[in-house]
């Protein structure tokens, strides 16, 4: 496990305590979802990232290319989404479809997809939550795990995919 995965995981222990603990600290309220409380965390997480020309959070982790994204008519949803640094040729569509259906049948997360591209086909993972109702820290914490732990636990399993198509 690298140093990422290491610091995410250890991010959520912590919460999952303190509830188990049930330290008698209230409970936090949620509150509105904002770009600069993502950023808040990503920095408290030591994570580098940037914002990009569209207003959105980015970086990259294990060489994958990772968006943070607010969707929906009032930015309500919270999506991380990651862009499998590699490519695949066309003739490797059918096991690319395979993988991801197979993935998709076996776990809630993250949705993952193959699309085509200039240079082959490229490969993502999305997790979502609709936070219309404000979030918590933790909260936010804990969509953000979840969607870069889960979405390069996919890509490394792609590996295969590349180590039989020869690319």
């Amino acid at each position: 496990m690298n140093a990422h995965w290491r610091r995410a995981i250890e991010a959520v222990r912590p919460l999952g305590r303190r509830r188990a603990r049930g330290d008698g600290a209230p409970a936090a309220l949620p509150k509105p979802l904002r770009a600069d409380r993502i950023g808040d965390e990503l920095v408290r997480r030591g994570y580098r990232f940037r914002t990009d020309d569209d207003g959105d959070l980015t970086g990259t982790w294990d060489g994958n290319r990772f968006w943070f994204l607010l969707l929906g008519e009032d930015a309500e949803i919270l999506q991380v989404r990651g862009r499998w640094a590699g490519n695949l040729p066309e003739s490797s569509r059918s096991a690319v479809l395979q993988a991801c259906n197979d993935w998709n049948r076996e776990r809630l997360w993250p949705k993952v997809y193959v699309r085509a591209e200039d240079d082959g086909l490229a490969l993502y993972g999305e997790v979502s939550v609709d936070l219309e109702h404000g979030a918590t820290d933790d909260q936010i914490a804990e969509t953000l795990s979840c969607g870069l732990v889960t979405t390069s636990q996919f890509f490394a399993s792609v590996s295969t995919l590349t180590d039989s198509s020869g690319s």
